[in-house]
């Protein structure tokens, strides 16, 4: 298998764990855990693994004048982006946060044109558009939309998430042309966590752990873990090999990807809605990755 495809089948990855995300999460929140004593419960046990494995994959050292990039990822990548995103869904449903997130590829695609130059190719707008159009007939028909107890404000925070991540793909890229993943990424997640520090300790010391329940605490390990340190890896493998409005593309999948999980538990059903979601989404995700120019 090329690296190429390779890093096309992690974004994939990325994007399954994700979607499964919005429903574990919400377990979690607010009833057991507030939004951002969960989020300094992710970011620090995320911290911790990345620092205990990054000697078996890596000796390089950052250069000084590296670090306030290193520092803007974690602020646009860990910090801003995870402290919105969970207080937003603590308000919104998962829904709801799920349409607001695809429009991140968008976002991805104007400041990739303004802020690295990047032409920005027909086929790619029209497979943008085509699975943007695909995922908000998904989200919108496909599912009711419940347990939302301030739409609007949620709403805005996730939205500010999209954009945030959105920025945090164009900034991390200079740094994997330059260093191994697990050179920086330890150092991302060591800054957010000093960033999300003094929104979240009040709320992880208010936890009562001996109430919550254990299936609680392995849903609060998968979102450390998997949803947060496996994909971040998994995310920089493929943005080695792919541009960032490519690895945003991808964001599509996560809502039919969380569609597909709840009809395989027996939550949800298969309609025609979304059968037709589903091709409308594959198709513009295969039109972005499709690679047509030696540049890609």
């Amino acid at each position: 298998m090329s690296k190429r495809n390779w890093a096309l089948l992690a974004a994939t990855l990325v994007s399954i764990i994700y979607g499964v995300t919005f429903t574990i999460a919400k377990d979690v929140m607010p009833k057991y855990v507030e939004p951002f004593g969960f989020i300094l419960m992710r970011v620090g046990g995320s911290m911790l693994l990345f620092w205990l494995i990054t000697p078996f994959f890596s000796t390089e050292k950052i250069e000084k004048q590296d670090f306030p990039r290193i520092i803007a990822a974690a602020f646009f990548g860990v910090a801003l982006n995870m402290l919105t995103f969970f207080k937003g869904l603590s308000y919104t449903s998962p829904i709801m946060g799920a349409v607001l997130m695809v429009t991140t590829p968008m976002i991805v695609l104007v400041l990739s044109a303004l802020l690295m130059k990047e032409r920005m190719q027909n086929r790619k707008i029209f497979g943008l558009i085509l699975g943007l159009i695909g995922t908000v007939f998904l989200i919108l028909y496909g599912k009711s939309v419940i347990n939302a107890s301030n739409a609007t404000l949620g709403n805005i925070l996730v939205f500010i998430n999209a954009v945030s991540y959105g920025f945090y793909l164009i900034i991390v890229k200079k740094l994997m042309d330059k260093y191994n993943a697990f050179t920086f990424v330890k150092w991302i997640y060591t800054f957010g966590f000093l960033m999300v520090l003094p929104f979240g300790w009040s709320e992880f010391q208010a936890v009562d752990f001996t109430n919550v329940p254990m299936d609680i605490f392995w849903k609060i390990g998968f979102v450390v873990v998997f949803s947060t340190f496996l994909t971040y890896l998994l995310n920089l493998v493929s943005m080695r090999e792919l541009k960032p409005t490519t690895v945003a593309v991808f964001i599509y999948l996560q809502p039919l990807f969380a569609t597909i999980f709840a009809v395989s538990l027996g939550k949800d059903d298969v309609t025609w809605v979304k059968i037709i979601s589903a091709v409308l989404i594959f198709t513009g995700v295969y039109l972005v990755t499709q690679k047509r120019v030696k540049s890609e």
